[in-house]
């Protein structure tokens, strides 16, 4: 009986039509997909062939070169770099898991909430420059000089929505009956929500916090009109500082073939510290998924 029902729908128009469609449609995103993973490898390939030449231990021990000199490496600009999206980190990262507890708890219920979670989705398309000229208008205009909290202050408004959204989507993950079971013990809702809610889904909320670093960690727009640069070595966060998204845009853009190989060098350390994060974040949602 299978056998004459699978052969009517053969012989069915609608049915080869539709079966087409389906086919054409695998074949597109098989295809999109293949496109993808070419211009992708073709990034790598390239950062490998051009950035491995300047990895040595020169270049994380010596500071930025002179215009027209030999040698020298980006210390300096990885250190500042570190500091910066450290900083930005320390301050997106409490910010965003309480307003994504927020949400998660009163987004239904609060006008405030969903004015919050629709502004959060707002900052999550905004161009980071915009975001750096903000930050330069209200802070780096008023002290008069660049820095590095500046530059904290800027790239930390790009981390918080992203740490804020993924901190909502984990918690209204966690099964209502769980909620349900902690109430009737007597725990109030903010016990709930950090203790129960929040510890359910820890490994998802750090996948969020290291999308964001690594959503933070190759921004250059913000930093230039925010912490600048500086060519020496400086730990000092109320100065300009250093950062490698910078100093690669000046150096590629520069006349000295010195300058463009420490530029490559830095690309390739910048891509490979984002994709080890992203393949970090990825393993740990993982880890969450099995247990």
């Amino acid at each position: 009986m299978s056998s004459e029902v699978m052969q009517a729908a053969a012989n069915n128009s609608v049915y080869r039509r539709r079966l087409m469609v389906h086919r054409v449609g695998i074949a597109l995103s098989f295809m999109a997909m293949l496109l993808g993973l070419f211009f992708l490898g073709w990034i790598l390939f390239t950062l490998l062939v051009k950035g491995l030449g300047a990895i040595s231990p020169s270049i994380f021990l010596q500071t930025t070169p002179a215009p027209g000199s030999e040698g020298g490496g980006l210390m300096n600009a990885i250190v500042g770099s570190l500091l910066m999206v450290g900083a930005a980190t320390l301050i997106s990262t409490p910010i965003g898991i309480f307003a994504g507890i927020y949400l998660a708890e009163y987004g239904e219920v609060s006008l405030f909430a969903k004015v919050t979670r629709f502004v959060t989705d707002i900052m999550l398309s905004a161009p980071s420059i915009v975001i750096g000229l903000f930050v330069y208008a209200i802070y780096v205009a008023n002290v008069k000089h660049f820095s590095g909290w500046a530059g904290s202050f800027a790239i930390s408004l790009i981390a918080i929505p992203v740490v804020v959204r993924t901190t909502d989507n984990m918690l209204n993950l966690v099964p209502g009956s769980l909620r349900e079971a902690a109430f009737a013990l007597g725990a109030p809702r903010w016990r709930v929500a950090t203790f129960v809610r929040l510890r359910a889904v820890k490994a998802g909320v750090i996948t969020g916090v290291l999308l964001a670093v690594a959503r933070i960690s190759g921004e250059t727009a913000p930093l230039l009109f925010t912490a600048l640069n500086n060519q020496f070595y400086s730990t000092n966060m109320n100065a300009p500082m250093a950062n490698l998204p910078v100093v690669i845009y000046q150096f590629a853009m520069s006349p000295y073939d010195n300058w463009r190989e420490l530029a490559w060098g830095g690309a390739l350390l910048i891509t490979f510290s984002v994709l080890a994060l992203n393949i970090l974040s990825r393993v740990l949602f993982k880890q969450k998924n099995q247990h």
